[in-house]
């Protein structure tokens, strides 16, 4: 019988009783095993349920492992182990460019010093901790491990690699910050730490001059001269000229519809999220008709049609520039640094600061304040509008008098 009722007496003489399974299963391999426990419900209905159970788990290969599981269900959940929840919210969430910055961020700085504590235990004296190290971390040389060796630097006849730079480390803390608050999202911890950025210094930017940009279409190969006219008057970013295909362009209308990015070869939606429209000069009109192929649906392609890649268009700008004569003493000019040229000529033109927003897709106001101080006169004709705001009063004050 599976299922029988035992009794028996005590120290004290009372007479107890239990029910048991007694369960014999025979293994594919031949091998006999026999279970015999007191059922969880001390009942016989209940020991019949649980000899259903456990034959059941003896059939699946799972009896004896439900406290393993239970165990690490119980444990305290370490960061390595609630990374790939973090991921998974952000691939959903998340543009892949996005994603995969969170990704390198997390193999580079966050899983090296985080990976085996338990999330609970991260707290703001170990996220300082995080931070000094994080201070001191070398900088990544390009083809190379984070700590060259002094060797190796000597042969590259390179100094020693600077340390990352407060915007990187800020970068590495705010995907630390918001994997913490997932996990008290997803119930996983009862409160998080408060992380603290470095405040960092806004970086500065660099732009054309109008005689530049006028410079740079003049040296342009003439494949390339609607790219290198469209990019400094229109402020796309390089993905969106990447995607930018005819069917985004009304060239009756003059206007041109930023729907899509390209990035590392995956199309996705703009930086902003959403759409934006931009008017067009006539000179990028002019462009972009004498440039039109039949190609395929990308604007700026290659010779078969695929869109460029971002070191296509590097190779392209750069040799541009040194046609062009146009150099800097710090760096070089770059194709973000043609966006920064559009909004910096808007500016300087007068445009006000929230249509310049709008025509660059900034998120927020703040972000197209960097152009405030190349507006002619903003200051000076906000003051004169007072006075004629107060010389429009007093003279309708002295029409009533003389009424």
């Amino acid at each position: 019988m599976s299922v029988r009722l035992r009794k028996w007496k005590t120290k004290e003489n009372k007479v107890q009783e239990a029910w048991w399974v007694d369960v014999k299963y025979q293994h594919p391999d031949g091998r006999v095993e026999r279970i015999r426990k007191a059922s969880p419900l001390n009942t016989r209905r209940g020991a019949e349920e649980y000899e259903r159970q456990v034959r059941h788990a003896l059939l699946t290969g799972t009896f004896g492992k439900e406290k393993e599981h239970e165990k690490e269900e119980e444990a305290p959940l370490t960061l390595a182990k609630f990374v790939q929840r973090f991921l998974t919210y952000s691939e959903n969430n998340n543009k892949h460019s996005t994603v995969v910055g969170k990704q390198q961020i997390l193999r580079d700085h966050v899983l090296p010093c985080f990976g085996e504590m338990k999330l609970e235990a991260i707290g703001p004296a170990e996220i300082e901790d995080f931070k000094a190290a994080m201070k001191k971390k070398p900088r990544r040389l390009s083809g190379h491990s984070d700590t060259p060796s002094k060797r190796a630097l000597r042969r590259r006849k390179v100094r020693t690699p600077k340390t990352l730079s407060l915007k990187t480390i800020n970068n590495a803390l705010a995907v630390l910050s918001k994997l913490l608050n997932l996990a008290k999202e997803q119930n996983v911890l009862a409160h998080t730490p408060d992380v603290k950025l470095f405040k960092v210094k806004k970086p500065d930017y660099d732009f054309l001059t109008f005689d530049e940009v006028d410079q740079l279409i003049e040296a342009a190969e003439p494949q390339d001269i609607a790219l290198l006219t469209t990019a400094p008057k229109t402020g796309l970013r390089q993905g969106e000229l990447i995607g930018l295909q005819w069917p985004d362009i009304d060239l009756v209308r003059a206007k041109l519809y930023v729907k899509r990015t390209i990035w590392r070869g995956v199309e996705g939606t703009p930086k902003s999220g959403s759409t934006r429209t931009v008017d067009l000069p006539e000179s990028v009109v002019e462009a972009l008709k004498a440039h039109r192929h039949l190609r395929g649906p990308f604007v700026f392609c290659q010779e078969d049609g695929e869109h460029l890649t971002p070191g296509m268009m590097d190779h392209l700008l750069i040799t541009t520039l040194k046609r062009a004569g146009i150099t800097r003493e710090k760096g070089t000019i770059g194709w973000h640094d043609l966006r920064h040229t559009y909004g910096s000529h808007l500016a300087m033109e007068g445009v006000p600061l929230k249509v310049i927003q709008e025509l660059m897709g900034h998120a927020t106001l703040e972000m197209t304040m960097r152009y405030a101080h190349l507006s002619p006169n903003v200051k000076h004709e906000a003051v004169k509008a007072l006075d004629r705001r107060q010389r429009g009063t007093l003279g309708a004050h002295a029409q009533e008098a003389v009424g």
